[in-house]
């Protein structure tokens, strides 16, 4: 469990700076704030107060926009900013 946590801190590392890295692409950000919101928006696919699978969207949603937007940002870009992010 606690691998699990150092490396969901260490993905969100590496987005922050691939938010601020000036080679990412807009849509590549957009699909990466569009993951965000979906996980701070109150409006959900399945409903959150449902014991169990409440947060079973997030758990599909959020990935799949993160992967689409890991298909527009460079290669280099993302391997930069996953080196930065673990120096932090």
């Amino acid at each position: 469990m606690k691998t699990i946590i150092q490396r969901l801190k260490l993905e969100l590392r590496v987005y922050r700076l691939v938010m601020k890295d000036q080679r990412t692409p807009r849509r590549a950000k957009w699909f990466v704030w569009l993951a965000l919101a979906y996980v701070v928006s109150p409006f959900d696919l399945i409903p959150d107060f449902i014991p169990g699978v409440g947060w079973l969207d997030e758990l599909v949603v959020v990935p799949i926009l993160l992967g689409l937007a890991r298909v527009w940002i460079p290669a280099e870009v993302l391997a930069d900013c996953r080196t930065r992010a673990e120096w932090m």
